[in-house]
Parts: structure tokens; C-alpha cells; sequence
């Protein structure tokens, strides 16, 4: 199948991982949701091969990093390489609703291709502004 839809509601419930490339069949990156439960410390971790990019999609995130502390709330973003060490917290009294991308080897150059021919006017002039 070339694609599939979900929701995160619909890949679990309560607090932890929701396993968003299994249940849609992604293969080409890694993608989680996490659910962490309000006050929630979470674990200082690195990786050996997998650069991470966080997206706070609720809630708010304690974000520790290098010498940096930040706070995110939702629509944050943080991009980690994979060795550099991060600790990811809930300082919120609601849950914190993360999206976790995971890759490694670069980059994909853009490869995308309109299917109509009407369409390729009007996506250049997209967000050409």
C-alpha cells in the first residue's frame, strides 16, 4: 500500500510510546509519538546513529541539551545529533503530546513531481511571497 492514515489517539492510550511507523508502515525514517504524563522527568539518552527531531504538538516540554535549557510549547521544535546526549520533560500539569522523527544518512535532495500540469504554476507561486 502506498499510504495510510492514523491518529495518534488511535495508537494508544495512556502514557508512553505510540508506535507510528508500525502502525502506518513507514519505512524509510523512524516516527513515535510519546505521551508523557504531567511533571514527568525524563530520561537523559543519546543515540549511536539516529539524529532525532522533536515537535511539541501539546503541552509543554523541558528540553535539556548540550549547555542549554529550553522551554517548548506547542508547535516547538528541537533537531538533536544522534551522540549528542538530550532529556526531554514535561513541566506542564497536562499531558506532553511529543512527534519523534528519527533518520540517519542525509538528507534526500527535493524530488517531487506534479501529477497535474495545471498544478506546477501554481505551486511555484506557493509561499514564493
Amino acid at each position: 500500500m502506498g499510504y495510510a492514515f492514523g491518529s495518534i489517539d488511535e495508537l494508544g492510550e495512556g502514557f508512553g510510546f505510540r508506535k507510528v511507523r508500525r502502525a502506518l508502515g513507514v519505512t524509510a525514517f523512524g516516527v513515535n509519538a510519546v505521551v508523557y504524563p504531567p511533571g514527568y522527568d525524563g530520561f537523559n539518552h543519546y543515540h549511536e546513529h539516529q539524529d532525532e527531531l522533536y515537535f511539541v504538538h501539546s503541552g509543554t516540554a523541558r528540553v535539556e541539551v548540550g549547555d542549554e535549557v529550553r522551554e517548548l510549547g506547542p508547535g516547538g521544535l528541537v533537531h538533536v545529533e544522534s551522540t549528542t546526549p538530550r532529556r526531554i520533560s514535561n513541566i506542564g500539569d497536562e499531558p506532553l503530546v511529543l512527534l519523534v522523527v528519527g533518520g540517519k544518512d542525509g538528507y534526500v535532495e527535493r524530488d517531487g513531481h506534479m501529477v497535474d500540469s495545471d498544478d506546477v504554476e501554481r505551486r511555484a507561486a506557493f509561499g514564493s511571497s
